[in-house]
């Protein structure tokens, strides 16, 4: 069996990763991260016209009709280069109303996600931190009143999907009234938050919620995993190259046995983690049975090692690492994000081993 990326999702990647380089050179992303908005309108316009936005809504509704395997290859480009911008929480706002709206609601919102004429984001963590299903108690119905903490791009979304009481689901549009945003000065500048608050606000349930909710789920650990696989190996290859120019004694510091074993662990952290999350994502639309497993196997594995050789970035870059000029940071603050969105490593290994039948 040949277990690798078609040529056609090499072509994705290929073409994602070359207007990255083209249009979004680490010196605009510093501008980002130090900016106030945490989001390149015109990237994501750029985006858009790659097919970005739709890649995994269906045909029919004038998306690309790919799997979530492809939506993950592009996750993965744009970890490795730290775009900022909504793009995660739109995906996963088109995963649940393809998987659980009604009819009137896909052909409502998801010829508009497809195109980027509309924007997405989810609405799951609650004040108190919990962020799956079975953890929702904010209370479903034609009306909500409450708050849901840690919500991406909110301020730019034109439809939210929030997350209900016994794993319900609800589309709450961008002009309802008594929704309320707070910005939250999150680590990772490239994916703003906002603490988002209703008060009688009208909110659409969806009719599939359980199925939704369950797919929703696993997909965002997926994302999660890919980002996080890309930025590890960005920061690799970043460490790599320091240590190639970077001299010390007189000779570079990729000279010195001790950085070398360092740059193999990571390597050696970083490159078993690919065949997880294609697997993770694979299982999203051809192995049902494994998919939850998995899924929440790989978000804990590979965020986990993304934030290790974060770590091990920054000690590789001797003192420079610890500074804001340095640009590890930038993507250490993105594997922080990757690490608690949607639950912790240890959340996820804890659901592994459950349903393992340890």
């Amino acid at each position: 069996m040949n277990f690798d990326l078609t040529e056609e999702q090499e072509m994705l990647q290929q073409s994602l990763g070359g207007l990255l380089e083209n249009e979004f050179p680490i010196s605009r992303l510093r501008e980002i991260f130090d900016g106030d908005s945490g989001h390149d309108p015109d990237l994501w316009k750029s985006l858009i016209e790659l097919g970005v936005a739709g890649l995994a809504i269906d045909e029919e509704y004038g998306g690309a009709g790919l799997e979530i395997l492809d939506l993950a290859v592009a996750a993965e480009t744009l970890g490795y280069h730290a775009a900022p911008g909504p793009f995660l929480g739109h995906a996963l706002a088109a995963v649940a109303i393809e998987a659980g709206g009604s009819p009137e609601q896909k052909t409502k919102w998801l010829p508009l996600l497809a195109t980027g004429d509309a924007v997405g984001t989810v609405a799951l963590a609650d004040v108190d931190g919990g962020w799956l299903p079975d953890d929702w108690k904010l209370s479903a119905g034609e009306t909500l009143s409450g708050e849901k903490d840690f919500v991406t791009s909110a301020e730019i979304a034109d439809v939210m999907v929030v997350g209900l009481a016994g794993g319900q689901l609800g589309i709450v549009e961008r002009e309802a009234s008594g929704l309320t945003l707070e910005p939250v000065d999150g680590a990772d500048r490239t994916r703003r938050m906002s603490r988002v608050t209703f008060s009688n606000t009208p909110c659409e349930l969806l009719p599939e919620s359980e199925v939704a909710s369950r797919r929703l789920r696993d997909v965002g650990l997926v994302l999660c995993a890919a980002d996080a696989f890309g930025g590890a190996q960005r920061l690799l290859e970043m460490s790599v190259e320091y240590a190639k120019t970077r001299e010390q004694f007189g000779v570079t510091i990729g000279h010195f046995q001790a950085l070398k074993h360092q740059l193999a662990s990571m390597a050696l952290d970083v490159e078993p983690s690919r065949g997880l999350y294609w697997f993770a994502a694979y299982a999203q639309d051809h192995e049902a049975e494994k998919a939850e497993h998995i899924a929440a196997t790989a978000k804990a594995h590979v965020t986990d090692r993304f934030m290790q050789v974060s770590r091990d970035a920054v000690e590789a870059h001797g003192g420079l690492g610890f500074t804001w000029e340095c640009d590890v940071q930038m993507w250490f603050k993105r594997a922080m994000f990757d690490r608690a969105f949607l639950g912790t490593p240890s959340v996820h290994r804890s659901r592994s081993a459950d349903l393992a039948g340890w």
